[in-house]
């Protein structure tokens, strides 16, 4: 079993491969601090009883798992994030929600069809229609995750269940939205 010192130094000895690491994978300096971050954290939780000859290989292996993860929240979410930024031309505003009007200030839209526009409000109104009907908890778990951008966790611990639960409700929800929406003609 690895000490508390022995932890903190195995740790504190790996920090910087593990960032160039993640950096390389990752391409983001922000992200992949955050990543580095949720692997130690996941080490020190899950493995601080395991012997120090054996921390190497377990960081690594979750530093990866982590990596991965990342990319798969990046996958899920540059769906949605595409949809819906489809629906707001010209829109930076990342404090925006982006099923409110599509309401643009300035000449925006004047390039813009009279029925580009209603397309585009009804695509928006479809979606916000959907969203609705999705089942309490699976609409919870999707708009903190995708609209509020929470972690697993942090979803979690809002909703008062598990991570595991998150991402069933989640991985439903989307299914959910997407058969919905390709029912009424609306591709992603």
């Amino acid at each position: 079993m690895a000490s508390r010192q022995e932890l903190s130094d195995f740790l504190e000895s790996v920090e910087r491969r593990a960032f160039k690491q993640a950096v390389y994978a990752i391409r983001d300096d922000d992200s992949a601090l955050d990543v580095v971050q949720d692997a130690m954290f996941k080490l020190a939780e899950k493995y601080a009883d395991k012997p120090a000859a054996e921390l190497p290989m377990l960081f690594q292996r979750i530093l990866q798992n982590v990596i991965h993860d990342h990319f798969r929240r990046q996958k899920v979410r540059n769906t949605w994030t595409t949809l819906f930024s489809a629906l707001r031309p010209g829109s930076d505003d990342d404090d925006s929600d982006p099923l409110e009007s599509l309401e643009v200030e300035g000449d925006t839209r004047a390039g813009e069809s009279a029925a580009e526009i209603v397309e585009r409000d009804q695509i928006r109104a479809a979606i916000e229609a959907e969203v609705q009907k999705l089942p309490t908890r699976q609409r919870e778990a999707f708009v903190m995750r995708y609209w509020y951008e929470m972690d697993v966790a942090e979803t979690a611990a809002a909703m008062g269940c598990s991570e595991g639960s998150v991402k069933t409700h989640c991985s439903r929800a989307t299914h959910t939205l997407a058969g919905a929406l390709k029912a009424k003609g609306i591709t992603l």
